[in-house]
């Protein structure tokens, strides 16, 4: 039977993170995913790196300025996956007062150690390029900066680190049961194998008492809130390439995101949960008040009929006793139990993507006093796999990709640079790229997802691992999906 330090349930941010941080701490680490990785909520995200503007209103400004801090840590680490963004906010009577929101936006510049972002500043709406956007009389707003990410990938990024620095990545296979024998977790894998771990960390987000009661055997007085949040895409509701927050009546804001080329993305809801969170999608109800809280504003209404996709994800929150599902807390807890005093479980309940690295840091200290011989925080300074430049150098890295590569379209290498980085020179290779899928989706890059990055179903490539599945015709989705289950199949008849 293998014998781990730590066995980390669960695929998502928090997961993957961890699994990063203790793999490069020297620590043995197999983490178990039931399905894909990012598969649920940390793929449904608004696609942002952000200390949460909102949340000073409810005075979590530890939990700001934490975030704040960490944005700064990401652009540097994870700069080919996040980008700064400008976000607009316009100022409608009877929305909050313009000092209120200048006075959070001044603290949002200062809470954190804004270094690579501009700072906010008010704006005239109705003599400046946003006029055509939005209705005429909304005349008064303010600018402010924060980061866009592509979540998906930046979890793909981190397992990859994980495994690079010695974990095992374990897609499709579940935990079934685990118990403390000898002062050690004995568990069963849903891939026929038992293994051994000096100690467990539950990081199964909406499954998450799931797996502590019934698959661990560890009774909680803590509890969970679900809280929905869906988004949709629509056709490009604007020009230019600003976001917009906007204030709805009821007290919610909304964004309004230019995303992938010639679409706005519209987000979230909060909505409370109670269901298989396997099963979550987005309704009719929700798209409906997406679009009304975008029209108070836009001048030209988005429609939902013209709905091209959307999506929904589950926030498992821990639960503080609000009533308001907005109110809950974003922050996250750690609970472990070592019943023994060895063999612990720790979970984590809560949390935000922009957090995800100091929440594993976290854990890790935690867990110091199980697994002394760890070595000490180190994922701040060390670039995830295809972040090894300079920001400001990523035009020249681009300009080195199109001499290296001249008969690959120039679209192809921008969107392969974005999702990889300086990790495009492994994808393209030779640069034979294979059958075309359709929206610059090649069938080598598609084989570099199966191969190195875990992808076995047309969601995984379409969905998560790229967004091409927003860009391609039912036939070459349909095409794709044929082409990757024999792709698939083979992996398995050469790994059997």
């Amino acid at each position: 039977m293998h014998s781990h330090d730590l066995l980390i349930i669960g695929g998502g941010v928090n997961g993957a993170g961890i699994a990063r941080d203790a793999a490069g701490r020297g620590l043995s680490v197999l983490l178990v995913e039931k399905g894909d990785l990012a598969g649920a909520t940390s793929s449904a995200s608004s696609k942002l790196i952000h200390g949460g503007l909102r949340y000073l209103e409810q005075y979590q400004f530890r939990l700001v300025a934490e975030a704040l801090e960490e944005r700064e840590v990401l652009l540097r680490i994870a700069a080919h996956l996040v980008s700064p963004q400008r976000f607009v906010i316009p100022h409608r009577p009877g929305a909050r007062p313009r000092w209120m929101v200048r006075f959070g936006l001044f603290l949002y510049d200062h809470l954190g150690k804004r270094v690579s972002l501009p700072p906010a500043q008010p704006l005239r709406l109705d003599a400046s390029r946003y006029a055509s956007a939005l209705k005429p009389g909304i005349r008064h707003g303010f600018v402010y900066s924060d980061c866009r990410v592509d979540d998906a990938r930046l979890v793909i990024a981190n397992a990859m680190d994980a495994r690079a620095r010695g974990a095992e990545i374990a897609v499709r296979t579940e935990c079934l049961w685990a118990r403390r024998e000898r002062g050690m977790w004995r568990a069963a894998l849903s891939d026929g194998r038992e293994v051994q771990a000096r100690a467990i960390v539950n990081t199964a987000g909406p499954w998450a008492m799931q797996v502590l009661q019934e698959r661990l055997g560890q009774p909680s007085k803590d509890k969970l809130r679900l809280v929905k949040g869906s988004h949709v895409v629509l056709p490009r509701l604007y020009p230019g390439e600003d976001a917009f927050i906007l204030q709805n009546d009821d007290g919610r804001v909304i964004f309004m995101i230019p995303y992938e080329g010639g679409k706005t993305l519209l987000g979230t809801t909060d909505v409370l949960f109670h269901g298989n969170p396997g099963s979550v999608c987005a309704s009719e109800e929700e798209i409906g008040y997406l679009c009304e809280a975008a029209n108070r504003y836009l001048a030209v209404p988005a429609k939902t009929g013209d709905a091209l996709w959307h999506y929904a994800g589950i926030r498992a929150l821990y639960d503080d006793g609000a009533s308001d599902p907005s109110k809950v807390t974003r922050d996250y807890v750690l609970r472990i139990d070592d019943e023994t005093g060895s063999a612990p479980v720790l979970s984590v309940f809560g949390g935000k993507i922009t957090t995800y690295r100091p929440l594993a840091e976290q854990v890790l200290d935690r867990l110091r006093p199980y697994l002394r011989r760890m070595l000490p925080a180190w994922t701040s300074r060390s670039p995830l796999p295809g972040s090894d430049f300079d920001p400001e150098g990523a035009a020249k890295l681009l300009e080195r990709l199109a001499h290296a590569y001249p008969n690959v379209p120039a679209g192809a290498l921008h969107r392969m640079f974005r999702r990889h980085g300086t990790l495009a020179w492994d994808v393209l290779g030779d640069g034979d790229l294979g059958e075309h899928f359709g929206a610059g989706l090649y069938e080598r890059e598609v084989n570099y997802f199966v191969e190195r990055e875990w992808a076995r179903t047309s969601d995984d490539v379409l969905w998560r691992r790229t967004k091409a599945g927003l860009h391609m015709t039912q036939t070459q989705r349909e095409r794709l999906a044929c082409w990757l289950q024999h792709r698939v199949s083979a992996v398995g008849r050469c790994s059997s």
